[in-house]
């Protein structure tokens, strides 16, 4: 986007070229598209392209512990899915984008530290220091530059992290290449206190993510052998034990990943550089929006600056009035959704609770929109609207299934009622 402004961009990145080198396995989560990362990529004018790297899911498949399976969808219309995406595939694309527009990129430039002398990297050509001025700062969760302020203003950077953590793992394709199971859903065996996720790939394969307590009876901590990691299989995920080969050393091979929200006072000092995607706003994965939030950024720091405004530091201010409260919001609906993936779906009110939302959304969809569906499906609605008007909508849907175990025994006409008043239209 800046480049096709004219700016002259150069990009700094820690690895080495993910095109030339894929790096280890095990590190990353699978990303999850939804209707602000599809929109940012219709805004760039690239969507075409990766589209074909989608692969649509139009619900949760239930594993439970007894073996059934239950498809949820996410949403109720035909257009409502959201996209497994190889984040390897994706970035190798948007690479080649960026350089053919005449973005300089340089591999393997790490940054060391931020202080008063400006930005201090290291490289293969030795270390040196860029001076503060101007800078997108999007060095990830763990943001050096972040960092360096400790507790300090402006930044006051803090971060959250969560008792739980994950490890990848894979089913592999069919022999034919096919797929092992549906290729149409996000997979989940919900737990209550931990989870296993499936996310299908293009290739037949699915990336698995174990997500569990760090320490713990049932934890990370307490899988120390092979005996007891395939035990643990056994008992909670039985119907996977044929699907994953070698469950035991994927286990130990692949890393386990620590979960965290990065909150910030501010994003940015003065006109000297502006914190953007996980730098700014990290949060854990379980609305799969880290990316869509990330890419959500970029649309509105480009409308910004297309208004020509006096300087960085004007530019720097109106995005971080204009996103913080969305990313704080988004921030807070991850971790809420988590609780839901592993516990909540199965509360016996769960799925009457949302069959009334769908229908409340079908009678009047000016003034109800299921909290997930605004979120995943709209493009125009902020996260911080979503989150607001949630909550509101979890209350109501509280209130009305409170004393009824199926919709037939809910007063809709009451319940539509309810919802004109608290809620103002969209």
């Amino acid at each position: 986007m800046m480049a096709k402004r004219g700016f002259d961009v150069v990009v700094r990145e820690k690895r080495s070229d993910p095109r030339i080198n894929s790096g280890p396995d095990g590190r990353s989560i699978n990303l999850a598209m939804s209707a602000k990362g599809i929109n940012a990529l219709r805004y760039v004018g690239i969507f075409d392209e990766v589209e074909h790297l989608l692969m649509p899911m139009k619900g949760r498949m239930l594993h439970l512990q007894g073996g059934q399976t239950d498809l949820q969808p996410y949403g109720q219309f035909d257009h409502e899915f959201i996209y497994s995406v190889s984040r390897l595939k994706l970035n190798h694309l948007l690479i080649d984008k960026a350089e053919k527009l005449g973005v300089r990129l340089k591999f393997c430039h790490s940054v060391e530290k931020f202080d008063d002398s400006g930005i201090n990297f290291n490289s293969d050509r030795g270390a040196y220091v860029l001076p503060a001025e101007s800078v997108i700062i999007a060095d990830g969760a763990g943001s050096r530059v972040r960092k360096s302020y400790g507790h300090h203003q402006p930044i006051m950077p803090s971060e959250d992290i969560l008792p739980h953590s994950y490890k990848e793992l894979t089913i592999p394709a069919n022999d034919d290449g096919g797929f092992k199971i549906s290729k149409r859903a996000l997979h989940i065996w919900p737990r209550g206190q931990f989870m296993l996720i499936a996310l299908p790939n293009l290739d037949g394969d699915f990336t698995l993510t174990l997500f569990m307590p760090t320490k713990g009876n049932v934890s990370f901590d307490a899988l120390r052998n092979k005996i007891e990691v395939e035990e643990f299989f056994e008992k909670f995920f039985p119907d996977t034990l044929d699907l994953i080969p070698n469950i035991s050393e994927q286990f130990f091979q692949n890393p386990t990943g620590i979960l965290g929200t990065v909150r910030c006072n501010h994003w940015h000092h003065n006109d000297q550089f502006i914190l953007m995607g996980d730098a700014a706003h990290a949060m854990v994965p379980f609305h799969a929006q880290g990316m869509n939030s990330a890419f959500d950024d970029c649309v509105v720091f480009d409308s910004i600056v297309s208004k020509k405004l006096s300087g960085w530091k004007e530019v720097f201010q109106e995005f971080e009035k204009k996103q913080k409260k969305n990313a704080d919001a988004i921030q807070a609906m991850a971790l809420d959704n988590y609780i839901e993936m592993r516990d909540g779906v199965l509360d016996s009110k769960f799925a009457l609770k949302k069959e009334l939302s769908f229908e409340l959304e079908r009678r009047i969809p000016s003034h109800f929109i299921p909290r997930y569906s605004m979120v995943m499906f709209h493009k125009n609605i902020p996260y911080s609207v979503s989150y607001k008007r949630g909550e509101i909508q979890k209350e109501i849907l509280n209130e009305l299934t409170e004393k009824a175990n199926k919709i037939s025994e809910i007063d809709l006409d009451y319940a539509e009622k309810i919802v004109r008043k608290r809620l103002d239209p969209l």
